[in-house]
């Protein structure tokens, strides 16, 4: 696949509305599937590339979703459009994806901002029992910060590398970059202020200050001592600063500072954290519906993770995670189905597609011109959810003919009385109304569900445009011998 390089000033394009687009594709992108090459998913990729008609298709596979081998993979697509729009207003003087001079800079940056994310998930669900008041915040604090009252009580760096096999030390970039953070944002000599703690996914070189920080049995003192040498010896000009400012702190700040440091290495890297999320979550997955229930749970956590880098609030609960999963795990249960098309997810450009089909027809017919945009919405959002739940095996396809039969039985009723009502010498005008009659009778009822306690009522609506679409019902009285004129008029 050729993809040329994109300049920077295209890696980071400037936004003031940010909307989860990514929400989108994760609702259709199977878990499982984020390492299959695009090539192979042309419907996703196609997908993908329509909802960010902004961008170049090949600028955005090269920014954010191509691995060094190649591999464009949709792993680091998935949240990165929103995110990296957002980061590009509130970060510019960080080395971020907008700083990348090549393919495999601008892949590891969105990689380790989408690591970031997924991690304070994770950590949200590790923290469920030692911290049940606790809550998660992203880029407010630090990279991922726990707080509780509002006060943050651990900060978390956040480091992935792909593919490393290069141990960290004392005197790399990564350590001395964190501490320097740290040194920005909080009192260093602060016997009170929060934890900081490094996750990477390295391992620490033994005998480093770095190994005598791991958890959950951490030698402060003895990582002091090997600190303040490596800052001494390093000639590193990157850290230059920051080495230099750790050194000019009066040894008791800088003794207190180090004591409340932590290290976790060899964390699990983005291709295992869903699998880790899982592990935490193994008593709510439902049965034989793993998979769609972990795209809804991920498609809401990034919603949450732009608004909260958008300042829409400041952090998530452990308490509301729970209760989203709670909800989640409630539309598994054998009277309901989980609703995984939203009204925001209809395409601007399905409204064009949709213009000439069957069922806009026959709202025309009966004079519901200004019905047609609701219409074509619930007719997409019915079809499409019709398409996952097949996918997903939440439905079966004899479930779906019952309900689509007991509809139609429904409607022929009430069309029947229609006719009746009529009589033969009804003008086009009271034919028309008669039909508008009908059609908004038969949408306003609820009286049929595909499951008893399904009663999102798009969905009942939809169902209703798409046996329009079909001809299998209609409004006006005369629907059946316009469908066949469409039909005819279609094949000449």
């Amino acid at each position: 696949m050729d993809i040329a390089t994109p300049s920077p000033d295209h890696i980071l394009p400037a936004t003031t509305d940010i909307t989860p687009r990514s929400t989108v594709l994760l609702k259709r992108a199977s878990t499982t599937d984020v390492q299959t090459p695009l090539a192979q998913q042309p419907l996703l990729r196609n997908r993908l590339t329509g909802l960010l008609p902004v961008h170049p298709e090949q600028q955005l596979l090269t920014t954010v979703g191509i691995y060094p081998d190649g591999t464009d993979n949709i792993a680091a697509v998935i949240l990165m459009f929103d995110y990296c729009d957002v980061l590009d207003g509130q970060h510019q003087n960080r080395e971020t994806v907008g700083m990348a001079s090549s393919t495999h800079e601008a892949s590891a940056s969105a990689l380790g901002y989408t690591f970031q994310a997924q991690l304070a998930l994770l950590e949200l669900l590790r923290g469920q029992e030692d911290r049940p008041d606790g809550a998660i915040s992203l880029e407010l604090h630090d990279d991922v910060a726990w707080e509780e009252d509002g006060r943050p009580v651990e900060l978390l760096q956040v480091k992935h590398h792909i593919r490393s096999v290069r141990s960290l030390g004392d005197k790399d970039d990564d350590v001395w970059r964190t501490i320097q953070s740290w040194m920005d944002t909080h009192a260093p000599g602060d016997e009170y202020g929060p934890m900081l703690t490094l996750i990477t996914t390295q391992e620490t070189r033994p005998g480093t200050a770095m190994a005598a920080l791991k958890a959950p049995n951490p030698a402060p003192a003895q990582a002091l001592d090997l600190l303040i040498a490596a800052a001494q010896e390093s000639k590193a000009k990157e850290t230059k600063d920051a080495r230099a400012a750790f050194l000019a702190l009066q040894p008791a700040q800088r003794a207190v500072f180090v004591q409340r440091m932590r290290v976790i290495d060899g964390s699990p890297s983005i291709d295992d954290l869903d699998a880790q999320v899982r592990v935490k979550l193994r008593a709510a997955l439902p049965d034989g519906h793993a998979d769609s229930f972990m795209r809804q749970l991920w498609a809401w956590w990034y919603e949450q993770t732009v608004e909260m880098l958008q300042k829409r609030h400041t952090s998530v609960s452990v308490t509301r995670l729970m209760q989203r999963i709670s909800r989640i795990r409630d539309d598994y249960t054998y009277d309901r189905l989980p609703t995984l098309v939203d009204r925001e997810d209809f395409p601007q450009e399905a409204e064009t597609e949709l213009a000439d089909a069957c069922f806009v027809h026959q709202l025309r017919w009966v004079g519901a011109s200004r019905q047609l945009n609701k219409a074509m919405v619930d007719y997409y959002r019915a079809y499409t959810q019709t398409v996952a739940w097949l996918e997903d095996d939440l439905v079966g396809l004899d479930e779906l003919a019952r309900f689509e039969d007991n509809l139609a039985d429904e409607w022929q009723r009430e069309f029947d009385w229609m006719l009746d009502d009529l009589g033969e010498d009804a003008t086009d005008r009271e034919q028309e109304q008669a039909g508008k009659a009908l059609l908004r009778k038969t949408l306003d009822q609820t009286r049929y569900r595909i499951r008893e306690a399904y009663d999102e009522a798009f969905f009942s609506r939809g169902k209703h445009h798409e046996l329009a679409d079909r001809g299998r019902v209609g409004w006006h009285p005369d629907f059946e011998e316009r469908v066949k004129n469409l039909i005819r008029a279609a094949h000449a």
